[in-house]
This record gives C-alpha cells, sequence and structure tokens, in this order.
C-alpha cells in the first residue's frame, strides 16, 4: 500500500497539516514535531511525489544544465562537476546537449519551464538571448558559465580566457618565437574569442601579428587536424602552433607528426584546457590551465544562493561575475625556437 502523509501523522501522533508543514518547511513546527514527523518518515520510507510538490508550488528541487556539446571533453567534465555539487545539495540536474543549434536552445527552454526548474546554469553558443527572456519572464534564476550572458543573466562563473590567450603567447615568445600559428574551434564561442584577443594582444607589444588564424566551425579533432594540416602546407616559415582548446592542439600535434617532423624540435605546440588527455600525449601537452571541476562548483554554489534569495525575498544580494585564474603548465610540447631544418 502507497504510504501517505497520513499514515504518517498517524505515526507521528500528530495532523496532516503538521506533517505538511515540516516536508514543505512552511509554518512553525517545534523541534520536538519535527523529530517525531521524520523518525515517522524514515519509518515508513515515504517519498514525497514530485508531481504533487509542483502542484502545490514548492520547489522541484530540479535544475537546468544547457551547454553546447557533452561530448566534448571539457563539457563533460564541467557537467559531472556541476551534477555532483548540485546533488550533494538536493538537487537534481536535468542536462540539455544543444548540439550548438539555436533551435535545440530554444526547444529545450520550453522542456525546463514545463518542468519547473528552480534554476538553469547555461553556456549558450550564440550572440543572440532573444530565446532566454522566457526564463527571465518566468523569474527563474539564471547562472551563465564559461562565457557571460548579459541581458540575461547578471551572474557568471568563466575563467580569465583573455588572460589565458596572453600566457600562451608570452610562453611563445619567451622562448624566441616569431612566426606563430593558431588553429582552434569553433570560431563562434564566446570563450575561444576572449583566448584570441589575448594572444594578438600580447603579441602586438612585441611587435607582432599571427602569421595565419585557422579556426573552424565545428569543434573536433578530425576538423582541427585537417585545418593544422592546411596552415603547415601553405606556412613552413612557422615555428609554433597555437591550439585554442587541447583538442586543437592535440590534432595538431599529429599532424606535425604525420608530415614527418617532430614536436618540439622543429615546431612548439600549445593547448587550452588542461585535460587529462594533456598529460599523456606525445610529447606531453605544455597548456594553460583553467580548473573545470572549479568553475563548475562555483556556478552551483551560486545558483543556490540565487534561489535561496529568491525564495527569502532577499533583495540585497549583489550579482556576480567571477573570473577564475589560469595558469601556464609546462610541458614537453614547447621549445626554443630552432633554425630551419632540411626539406622543411
Amino acid at each position: 500500500m502507497t504510504t501517505s502523509i497520513r499514515h504518517i501523522a498517524k505515526l507521528a501522533g500528530t495532523s496532516v497539516s503538521s506533517v505538511s508543514r515540516v516536508l514543505n518547511n512552511s509554518g512553525y513546527a517545534s523541534p520536538e514535531l519535527r523529530d517525531r514527523v521524520e523518525a515517522a518518515i524514515r519509518t515508513l520510507n515515504y517519498t514525497p511525489s514530485k508531481g504533487a510538490r509542483m502542484l502545490r508550488g514548492a520547489p522541484s528541487q530540479m535544475i537546468g544544465l544547457m551547454l553546447p556539446s557533452i561530448d566534448v571533453p571539457f563539457f563533460g567534465i564541467l557537467a559531472h562537476a556541476i551534477e555532483q555539487e548540485l546533488f550533494q545539495h538536493g538537487y537534481q540536474t536535468l542536462i540539455c546537449s544543444t548540439a550548438e543549434n539555436i533551435n535545440h536552445e530554444a526547444r529545450y527552454i520550453s522542456m525546463l519551464l514545463a518542468q519547473r526548474v528552480d534554476g538553469v546554469i547555461v553556456a549558450s553558443a550564440f550572440g543572440s538571448i532573444q530565446h532566454f527572456g522566457a526564463l527571465r519572464d518566468a523569474h527563474i534564476p539564471i547562472i551563465a558559465i564559461d562565457r557571460e550572458l548579459k541581458g540575461i543573466a547578471d551572474d557568471a562563473v568563466m575563467a580569465d580566457h583573455e588572460d589565458g590567450g596572453r600566457l600562451m603567447a608570452r610562453h611563445l615568445i619567451g622562448l624566441g618565437h616569431r612566426v606563430i600559428a593558431i588553429v582552434g574551434a569553433p570560431a563562434h564561442s564566446q570563450p575561444i574569442q576572449l583566448r584570441l584577443q589575448g594572444i594578438t594582444v600580447e603579441m602586438a607589444g612585441d611587435g607582432i601579428a599571427p602569421a595565419i588564424v585557422a579556426m573552424a566551425q565545428e569543434h573536433s579533432f578530425a576538423e582541427t587536424y585537417r585545418l593544422a594540416r592546411e596552415l603547415l602546407a601553405s606556412r613552413p616559415d612557422v615555428t609554433a602552433i597555437i591550439g585554442t582548446t587541447d583538442v586543437s592542439a592535440i590534432a595538431a600535434i599529429h599532424a606535425v607528426q604525420d608530415r614527418g617532423f617532430s614536436v618540439p624540435n622543429d615546431y612548439s605546440v600549445v593547448g587550452f584546457d588542461d585535460l587529462p588527455e594533456a598529460a599523456y600525449v606525445f610529447p606531453r601537452l605544455t597548456t594553460v590551465a583553467q580548473p573545470i571541476r572549479n568553475v563548475g562548483q562555483q556556478a552551483a554554489r551560486l545558483l543556490e544562493a540565487l534561489i535561496e534569495a529568491q525564495q527569502t525575498g532577499d533583495g540585497s544580494r549583489q550579482a556576480a561575475v567571477v573570473k577564475v585564474p589560469v595558469t601556464l603548465i609546462a610541458r614537453d610540447s614547447t621549445g626554443p625556437v630552432r633554425s630551419f631544418k632540411a626539406g622543411r
């Protein structure tokens, strides 16, 4: 027989309304009464109906997480960190992989509204934010992650992408490289654009500019490998390659090696993210490390604080844009610029 709050009330020796106050954390319930009700809940192994709680207007304890893709290693790690942090605080996560498709984003937003989520964490792949207005109109708290979403989300958590770009360029310039190419994807990504900005500004300080910037629309090993092969053939004077992500940098290493050259003797290569694979590829990848799990955890905690402030009517809370510092991890894929070798 299905357990109901009437059974809990009978076992706890109290009224149905008292049990309801404890379950919904609404109204006064003495510590002694709360202990009795909670003991009865444990004894009867009672789990409140999610649908019934939603009909009563109680928080759904569900969070929407919208990411451009979860088959990209960075977003997979990010999703896991967020889901685990939210789970520890009693939330379930609905993960939406939008495939960098604006129509998919809009459909997922409709789904999240129907599920009456308590909040949303989003990394939108597009500059257009009009379709996010439905979430704001429904007063659903939104946190932007890995990029800002101005006009919709006042709060954001992201790595300092621009500084990361400067670190990549400064590292290679410090090794004597002056002819530096850039390969990466996706071209429309806000974090990628910020990294490019940091790279070009840092290089301009030394009176140089990127030899070539090869950007794809699709973030995949195959696509960035193709671009790396093309730039190596078109610019034999290049001595270093910046991959805007670790995946792009690893693809560049393969392209160099498949052309019969070595890293870093012939070409230096640097990436961005510090994925686990960066330490396993040969040679081990020099990269800018962004604390992916920390970014995810901070975003989850910020959303929890925003939800609490909304539920308690706390209007004093100030919006926050958190930029998490990044560091350069020097490994084996970069070295001093070398003289040209025969056949290069």
